[in-house]
């Protein structure tokens, strides 16, 4: 099979040729049909995520027909059409995996980063760690479901009953996650790159109702802040916007450093919360509620052997949605 190699930070991916993975007895071996490309991705690739196993096939918003089954599989059969997600698979008997919190698992392994994921012809998963994609929704059309849906919707959760929700960072997340608002009757403000007018149109044109640079403050007071873009001086931004009381969602794995603040942002019952990964819960309730609003992702697609060049328009805010490869 083709696979897109990730050998060290800051190297071009490579193409490889290597043997068609066998499924263990708990695995499906997949055949790729789209993989979303994430900021996380970029995030290996630069260095800022420091652990990856190398080599590497990056991907971790995968989907796929299942072509073969492992021998003590029970919930896919051959021709199952399934998704993939970043959580990979975690001990299952650590505190936190026997509270609902298995997205903070010491032991868990992550698609993409120390499991090899979908920039691939084939990929091998966890049966219990893989979704059933809702009819409905095209291959590339269902692939940013699986990570910029999934954690965007965690994250999203976290506004609780928030009524004005800005949106830092109006990429892939936010282009998802307007929608849920939206669907909820709640307002959406966007924030972009200072300057990215196309972005605020983007915005406009899924809801927002109302979309500027992220060094404006919006017209109203927010109940809530979320930030998607990996940029920690947002944090004080964003806690000038919300009101008493209000809070500031953290989405990112990776932030750059959050500067100084005064007290008085925080002050008043204000609330920081960063969000980890996924669980399988996350990913079982936005996947039966995404074909009822119904979530429309707009993605721009690349072959599979243009990885590199997916990851350089993504990097540098040239994407309208998501990115997905297509093998």
């Amino acid at each position: 099979m083709r696979a897109i190699i990730f050998d060290a930070p800051n190297t071009p991916l490579r193409v490889a040729e290597l043997p068609i993975p066998t499924p263990t007895d708990q695995q499906v071996l997949l055949k790729v049909r789209a993989c979303g490309v994430c900021r996380t991705d970029l995030h290996i690739v630069d260095g800022e995520l420091s652990q990856p196993k190398c080599p590497l096939i990056l991907g971790h918003q995968i989907v796929g027909t299942v072509a073969e089954v492992g021998n003590k599989v029970t919930k896919f059969q051959k021709g199952d059409r399934v998704g993939v997600p970043w959580l990979g698979t975690t001990c299952g008997h650590c505190s936190y995996c026997q509270k609902g919190r298995e997205n903070l698992c010491d032991e868990a392994k992550f698609t993409g980063y120390q499991l090899d994921g979908g920039y691939a012809d084939y990929t091998v998963a966890d049966e219990q760690f893989c979704f059933t994609i809702p009819e409905g929704y095209a291959d590339l059309q269902a692939a940013p479901l699986l990570c910029a849906g999934l954690i965007g919707y965690r994250s999203y959760r976290m506004t609780g009953e928030a009524q004005r929700i800005g949106f830092y960072g109006f990429g892939a997340a936010a282009h998802i996650l307007i929608q849920v608002a939206r669907y909820h009757g709640q307002e959406v403000y966007g924030f972009t790159r200072p300057g990215d007018h196309d972005g605020q149109d983007f915005a406009r044109e899924l809801g927002a109702i109302w979309a500027g640079g992220s060094d404006t403050m919006p017209p109203e007071p927010l109940d809530a802040a979320i930030i998607f873009a990996p940029v920690g001086s947002l944090v004080p931004t964003a806690l000038q916007s919300v009101v008493k009381g209000g809070v500031v969602v953290c989405a990112g794995i990776h932030m750059s450093d959050i500067p100084s603040f005064p007290y008085r942002l925080l002050w008043e019952e204000r609330v920081i919360r960063s969000v980890a990964n996924l669980t399988r819960q996350d990913g079982e309730e936005f996947l039966q509620l995404a074909p009822k609003i119904p979530i429309q992702t707009q993605v721009d697609a690349f072959p599979l052997t243009q990885a590199n060049q997916a990851l350089t328009a993504l990097r540098q805010g040239n994407i309208q949605g998501a990115a997905v490869l297509v093998p």
